[in-house]
């Protein structure tokens, strides 16, 4: 497995859907390729902000600040 190919399976290795032998490829490349590993914790907590983002905000944006906002980007 190259790089490239490392990248294919980041998805399915943190859902945890790769097939075993898959993985043990994934992970003996990952044993070898320290650039692969930064790659695949980048990857995770990209994944783990884009939770965050996706979450409802704890009080409700107010009404002002949202018509400021779409007034400036129409600008």
């Amino acid at each position: 497995m190259n790089c490239e190919e490392c990248t294919e399976f980041l998805h399915d290795y943190l859902a945890g859907d790769l097939p075993d032998k898959q993985q043990r490829i994934f992970e003996g490349h990952l044993s070898l390729c320290p650039q692969c590993v930064i790659y695949l914790e980048s990857y995770r907590k990209t994944l783990a902000l884009g939770a965050l983002v996706a979450e409802e905000p704890a009080e409700p944006i107010p009404e002002g600040l949202v018509r400021a906002i779409l007034a400036a980007r129409a600008s």
